[in-house]
């Protein structure tokens, strides 16, 4: 599963620069770019809620398979669209909002999966081990596909993302099944409530995704590096603009041995997101190309920081028969803020400039996540070694293993 993940995540990241440049060519509008958040919002929000009902209900390994080989699909009709005398822009959009539906069919039944095979006292290493194969693919992809595009086409990256999915698909066919419980209820409107009802009653969790979604809806602006390579004068970087923050996130990853000896995690999660947005914005008043790389890469690794603890924080106390749907929920809170992100930036630029849109979501980031912060008590003073769910789950989990063995 990690290995088929990273594969995934590689070629994921072609596309992910080629796609938004490729609209900045034919369009020259960083409104049409900032669109691409538009349409993926609706797929998202949909497929993301009855995904998370379908993880709870059918095989994790079909619903992983099968979305694996639509998005191969998805990938080989933007090849098809680029390898055309004269591309279109309507594909464009349209395999945006593919790719953000079947996301929200394969994400909650990867992240219910995890705690099925995962020690409870472990889930804090699984979480930075999961993130590490999205950061080494953040990195490494997008610094090729800027080579890429500048001296082979966008042809050649799309190309190489088919070829990773290739292989992703043949390696997530070696999965064993994960079925459901023999009492899962089938997917439906009143099963998404259930899981919506106790997410709600669960103060500390609505707070994780509250601080996410404003950081990420202020201080997203990766619709915009384009145009910031541009306004820069540093057209070569825009590649490695798009490798700053996963290797912001790799380097707090592979250090992150310290994180299971925090057991406050929601302080740490507003913590992080205040450090994101602040470095955010430093990166959008710094005219010197290599600052700006910097501390993106800063913002990366807080945004890493927030991750780990989010991911621990769900893990460790979200029981077993509602892990997909709030999967679900979650896919939405962490997805939903960077697509509205990416709309936001591209606005806000199209009214002002595109630097003043960077460093002024930063500071908007900064005063949501203090402000969520001190509206939150339930959150501020989650612990998970006193916390009546994370000892509740672990109880379940001792249990389960008894009857095993």
């Amino acid at each position: 599963m990690w290995i088929a993940g990273a594969v995934t995540v590689f070629g994921s990241f072609l596309s992910f620069v080629a796609l938004p440049y490729q609209l900045k060519e034919l369009t020259g509008s960083p409104v049409a770019v900032g669109a691409l958040g538009a349409v993926q919002l609706v797929p998202l929000v949909v497929f993301g809620l009855y995904g998370g009902a379908l993880a709870d209900a059918a095989d994790k390994r079909k619903l992983i398979f099968w979305s694996e080989v639509a998005l191969g699909v998805s990938a080989l009709g933007l090849l098809l669209n680029t390898l055309l005398p004269s591309p279109m822009i309507w594909p464009l959009y349209v395999a945006g909002a593919l790719t953000s539906a079947l996301a929200g069919i394969q994400q909650p039944a990867l992240d219910a999966l995890v705690p099925r095979i995962v020690a409870h006292d472990q889930l804090s290493a699984a979480a930075a081990l999961n993130a590490l194969r999205w950061q080494i693919g953040g990195v490494v992809g997008p610094a090729l596909a800027g080579l890429l595009i500048a001296y082979a086409g966008l042809e050649v990256a799309y190309a190489l993302d088919v070829l990773t999915f290739v292989v992703s698909v043949a390696l997530a066919w070696q999965l064993r099944p994960s079925p459901a419980a023999h009492d899962a209820e089938k997917p439906s409107l009143s099963g998404i409530l259930a899981g919506a009802r106790y997410a709600w009653s669960r103060k500390e969790l609505l707070g994780t995704y509250a601080i996410d979604l404003a950081a990420m809806l202020f201080a997203f602006p990766l619709a915009l590096f384009p145009f910031l390579a541009d306004d820069l004068d540093a057209e070569w970087a825009l590649g490695l603009m798009y490798a700053t923050l996963p290797f912001g996130s790799m380097l707090v990853s592979a250090t992150s041995g310290w994180s299971r000896r925090i057991h406050r995690h929601g302080r740490v999660v507003a913590l992080a997101a205040v450090c994101w947005g602040a470095s955010m914005a430093v990166a959008g008043a710094m005219q010197n190309i290599w600052l700006v790389l910097l501390f993106l890469t800063m913002s990366g690794g807080f945004d890493m920081v927030s991750g780990i603890f989010r991911s621990t924080m769900w893990n460790q106390s979200i029981p077993d028969e509602l892990r997909g749907r709030l999967a679900g929920i979650e896919l939405l809170s962490y997805s939903l803020g960077p697509q509205l992100g990416q709309v936001r930036s591209g606005g806000v630029a199209a009214l002002t400039s595109v630097r003043t849109s960077v460093w002024s979501g930063g500071l908007a980031c900064v005063a949501a996540a203090g402000l969520l912060a001190l509206a939150l008590p339930k959150l501020m003073a989650y612990d998970a070694r006193t916390s009546p769910h994370a000892k509740a789950v672990r109880e379940a989990r001792m249990s389960r293993t008894q009857e095993s063995l």
